[in-house]
């Protein structure tokens, strides 16, 4: 008979490792407490908009590729991808602005033009990135984080100073311009860390950017949760949406199962994909392995504030995906690690991905995504929401010489208090856990919980951290270590 588990969560690493799980012969069923499956990764439709609600980013085309080639399958098979061309743009204030194409040579020109020499140390600095990407993306990060001997290799131990050295002490010593400074500096915000705090070997999140290349799912991010679960439905997974978990049960300290609606149901394994610290609080406290001291003692990736905004006219001087650093940037990020209060003058990140793919506006109107990173736990009140979109809109018409203002149509709002409710999410985190040093690899909360057997973790709060390449990894790393302790 097959082993049955129950995956709590419907995110990214839950239907990898659902795929996984099936594909190895387990009977595997997701329970989703919302109406519809992706966690972070859902889309608003409204008055013929599209708005992807959570990820935006589609970098790391290779870990996508290598999820589906498990499967012996392609991502191409499922949906079409584009390289955005321009990759992104940059605004450092009225008639500044840096755009990043896609590809690295014409990169190095707009570095050599704005700062003599740095052409070149940016082609040595994307090289020693891109040999980090080689090592931590292709093996380390596909490790299960049970040991630090996972991370001593002959390629490690030729790169150990990169761990005691940061982000930005390696950027700030190689390129002396503020504004070529803050774009490399600006990949890291994607492992929810501030860049002063990040080990210089994560530069391999520079790679990414200017070695891969940032693309775009034609229809949005969602078209990789709807592949998923075209792949997990081919396996046998079963889903179940609007599946509220209430508690895991258990005999002594062994998982049997979990209580969905009111009702039981039994599991030989149960794998949880929700959040870490949630997931715990359906357990008795004799049975989590870490306190709320712990939690409160750990450094959480940023919340955002996000409007999903619909205009009846195309805009001017954007590009799909836009960077507002117009306001000092280690002042906001200060705000958001250290003195944790709302930002005076918010860096913001826009997305327009009308302007690449037409199906997310109806003709000649645009469809927007703002994004303020903001520390967690956070008050989060209808009147602080809207001071802050006023304050980004303005900065945006000033910025990009234009009134958009007057051509709202709606606009909707995501924050601090929705993350907790939507996601259960711990002090409303968008992102989970920051990937410092000291909660790196190993020394993140375990896939495999300490007290109670058969009950195991996947996504951004375990291995190997934030980000939705990350999150598919972590449910290959969790289906491989179920599969292995099974046979045993």
């Amino acid at each position: 008979m097959k082993k049955k588990i129950s995956v709590i969560g419907s995110g990214f690493s839950s239907l990898a490792a659902s795929c996984y799980l099936a594909k190895a012969g387990y009977d595997v069923t997701i329970y989703e407490k919302n109406h519809t499956i992706g966690g972070r990764a859902r889309q608003l439709h409204k008055e013929g908009f599209t708005f992807d609600i959570g990820p935006t980013w589609y970098w790391m085309p290779d870990v996508f590729e290598r999820f589906f080639n498990d499967f012996g399958t392609s991502s191409k098979n499922f949906y079409q991808l584009e390289k955005l061309s321009p990759a992104y743009k940059v605004y450092f204030g009225n008639n500044d602005t840096i755009t990043i194409d896609d590809n690295l040579q014409a990169i190095c020109n707009t570095f050599e033009n704005i700062e003599k020499g740095s052409g070149a140390k940016l082609k040595r600095f994307i090289e020693s990135a891109q040999s980090n990407y080689d090592i931590a993306i292709k093996d380390l990060v596909y490790r299960p984080g049970d040991s630090i001997l996972e991370l001593i290799t002959p390629q490690t131990a030729l790169k150990v100073n990169q761990f005691f050295s940061t982000i930005t002490k390696d950027v700030k010593s190689t390129f002396k311009d503020r504004r070529l400074q803050q774009i490399l500096e600006f990949p890291v915000l994607f492992l929810g860390a501030k860049p002063s705090n990040t080990p210089s070997f994560y530069n391999f999140m520079n790679y990414a950017d200017f070695g891969l290349g940032t693309w775009h799912p034609v229809g949005g991010m969602y078209k990789v949760v709807e592949a998923m679960h075209q792949l997990a439905d081919s396996l046998g997974v079963k889903i179940k949406t609007n599946s509220n978990v209430e508690q895991i049960i258990t005999n002594g300290n062994v998982a049997k199962g979990i209580l969905v609606n009111g009702e039981s149901i039994e599991s030989d394994f149960v794998l949880s994909g929700a959040d870490y610290h949630f997931t715990e609080t359906l357990l008795p406290n004799t049975l989590r392995q870490y306190s709320e001291k712990y939690w409160k003692s750990r450094v959480f990736a940023p919340s955002s504030l996000l409007f999903y905004v619909a205009f009846d006219k195309k805009l001017d001087n954007v590009e799909h995906h836009s960077l507002f650093f117009d306001v000092p940037f280690d002042k906001h990020a200060e705000e958001i690690y250290d003195t944790k209060n709302w930002p005076e003058a918010p860096l913001f990140y826009a997305s327009f991905p009308s302007k690449t793919d037409h199906s997310f506006a109806p003709q000649g109107k645009e469809a927007a995504i703002f994004l303020i990173p903001i520390a967690i736990d956070l008050e989060d009140t209808p009147q602080l929401r809207e001071k802050y979109f006023d304050m980004i809109i303005s900065r945006l018409e000033k910025i990009t010489q234009q009134s958009v203002k007057n051509s709202i149509i709606f606009k909707e709002s995501f924050c601090v208090n929705d993350f907790k409710e939507e996601y259960n999410s711990y002090g409303g985190n968008a992102y989970g856990l920051a990937n410092i040093l000291t909660q790196t690899a190993f020394l993140r909360p375990k896939i495999k919980s300490k007290k109670v057997h058969n009950l195991y973790f996947t996504g951004q709060l375990t291995v190997p951290g934030p980000g939705v390449p990350p999150s598919l990894i972590s449910g290959k790393i969790v289906s491989e270590k179920i599969i292995k302790e099974t046979k045993l």
